[in-house]
Formats: structure tokens, C-alpha cells, sequence
């Protein structure tokens, strides 16, 4: 199995966020929480707490997830084929999900926290293994 599909599977999840996002906004606005005016420069009001926790996911899925991009990307340019490292893949992606089903549901801080620590610890030996393998 190759490691694209891990890899589609969490762009889709950030896709999915992103149109959150968007959606939130909006709601905010039509139901008057929130001048129209906060999303022209993101400054000057503060927008609901639902709005606010799908924005933070969303940022948190561009961040530690472009190191997951950048390996999955150098493994297929490097024709690397590893069945462990498409499992740590997986496990990666699912603790993203887990972190994002956490941190818009009822973001209790401990389990979101440890949710980011096994997804970014997971990542972190996805990339001693590449170098391992490289050797």
C-alpha cells in the first residue's frame, strides 16, 4: 500500500475543517454573534467559541502535518515503498482525526494534548525511520 492515501485522507480532513470554518463564519454572522467587519482583518471583535475552535483546528492541521507532507512526499520521490512506515502513516492520520474530533467537540485539554503528543511522536519516529532507511 502506498503512502498517498494516509496522505489524501488527512488533506481531505483539513478540507473538511476548512469548509468548517467558512460555514461557522458565516452562521456567525447570520445569527448577528459577531460584526462582519471581525473577518476583513480578524481584528477588533471577538467571534464565538465554535468559530474560534474550528480556526484554531484548522491551524493546527497546517502546522505539525506539513512535516508529514514534506516525508510523505520525499518517500515518493524516493520511490521508498515500507509497509512500516505506511502503518505509522496511518496511525498519524488517525490520531489527527482524534485531536480534530476532540478539539471541536468538547475540547477537554488533557485528551486534546495527548492526542497531539502521540500524533507528533508518531511523526517524529516516521522520520528516524526515513533517515534509518536512507543509511
Amino acid at each position: 500500500m502506498s503512502i498517498i492515501y494516509p496522505i489524501f485522507v488527512l488533506a481531505m480532513l483539513t478540507f473538511m475543517v476548512v469548509f468548517g470554518v467558512g460555514a461557522s463564519r458565516l452562521i456567525s454572522v447570520r445569527r448577528r454573534q459577531v460584526n462582519p467587519k471581525l473577518y476583513k482583518l480578524m481584528s477588533g471583535y471577538e467571534a464565538p467559541d465554535y468559530v474560534q475552535k474550528l480556526t484554531r483546528n484548522l491551524s493546527n492541521l497546517l502546522e505539525i502535518p506539513i512535516l508529514f507532507y514534506v516525508l510523505g512526499l520525499l518517500l515518493i520521490a524516493l520511490q521508498i515503498e515500507d509497509s512500516t512506515m505506511v502503518a505509522m502513516a496511518w496511525v498519524f492520520v488517525a490520531l489527527r482525526f482524534v485531536h480534530t474530533a476532540i478539539h471541536i467537540t468538547y475540547n477537554h485539554t488533557i485528551h486534546r494534548f495527548m492526542a497531539f503528543v502521540a500524533s507528533a511522536l508518531t511523526l517524529l519516529a516516521m522520520w528516524i525511520k526515513f533517515i534509518l532507511l536512507m543509511a
